[in-house]
């Protein structure tokens, strides 16, 4: 009966441990973790992808070469927007991690009300100084975006071209990658509807997974967009919570000083009583 009862309390106070540690997990700040690291993945890996089959697709159907050298071209360019891209999946896998430990921390001190630790003046800072930053990082985010819906919109033209080539039997319409930059103005690189090269491409599976595959990159940049400003919601609410916390938190010391003085005087008055009794 004994052994029964101590297994049942057991279990009790794993229960209730479970549950104290899932009331303990800031859930907006991982949600907002879970989709900024969703985000910044597919941002990530289908733009580094989309980028390869943009080389591909000028090396192969518009007969760009890479230019001898150390001269900057498009694959130079491309070649340092993949480095970019290596620099912010790691950055953002480091910054998820600090926002998310930032949150647990915040919730404890709020839940618990700074049972085991206070906030000090050092912690307001810190969470201030994540307030800017995701707001800085918010506003880079959407910089990115735009710049991502730059080849989505070229590739969008291109491959709008190519599903309706029996419309366009007769018309005269051609490529031009010194329209977007591409390549230098004496460079002519053109392909036109009609030709072998230009049909040739519109068939190929590169130009329509590269499309996709910008497509998907700019919905994970949104997506980053998404858990930025979410970030800053969470953030904000936190910094309100701690700040009316701090001013409870002084309030207390206050009324605790205050009860401490007057039981010292009431316990002086009682004492100086004793002494004149006797």
């Amino acid at each position: 009966m004994e052994e029964d009862m101590d297994e049942g309390q057991t279990q009790k106070g794993c229960t209730e441990c479970c549950l104290k540690c899932l009331r303990g997990i800031p859930y907006p700040s991982l949600i907002a973790t879970i989709l900024l690291y969703a985000g910044v993945a597919l941002f990530c890996g289908c733009g580094h992808e989309a980028l390869t089959g943009t080389v591909t697709i000028l090396q192969n159907y518009f007969d760009v070469i890479r230019a001898p050298g150390d001269s900057l071209d498009v694959f130079t360019m491309i070649d340092i927007i993949k480095y970019v891209i290596y620099g912010i999946a790691s950055a953002f896998f480091v910054y998820g991690i600090l926002l998310m430990v930032e949150g647990f921390f915040t919730s404890g001190a709020i839940k618990d009300l700074y049972g085991d630790f206070k906030i000090t003046t050092c912690g307001r800072c810190v969470s201030a100084w994540f307030i800017m930053l995701t707001y800085i990082f918010m506003l880079a985010w959407l910089g990115v975006t735009a710049f991502t819906a730059l080849p989505v919109f070229m590739y969008f033209n291109i491959w709008t071209i190519c599903q309706n080539t029996t419309v366009l039997e007769g018309a005269s319409l051609c490529l031009d990658p010194r329209q977007f930059g591409v390549v230098t103005i004496g460079q002519e690189k053109t392909v036109c509807a009609g030709s072998e090269k230009f049909f040739k491409m519109c068939e190929s599976k590169e130009l329509d997974m590269t499309f996709h595959l910008f497509v998907c990159a700019l919905a994970g940049a949104g997506a980053a967009v998404i858990a930025m400003i979410h970030y800053l919601m969470v953030l904000s609410a936190n910094w309100a919570y701690v700040k009316d916390a701090c001013k409870m938190q002084k309030y207390e010391d206050c009324k605790s000083k205050e009860e401490q003085e007057l039981h010292d005087i009431h316990s002086t008055r009682s004492k100086e009583r004793l002494n004149a009794y006797t």
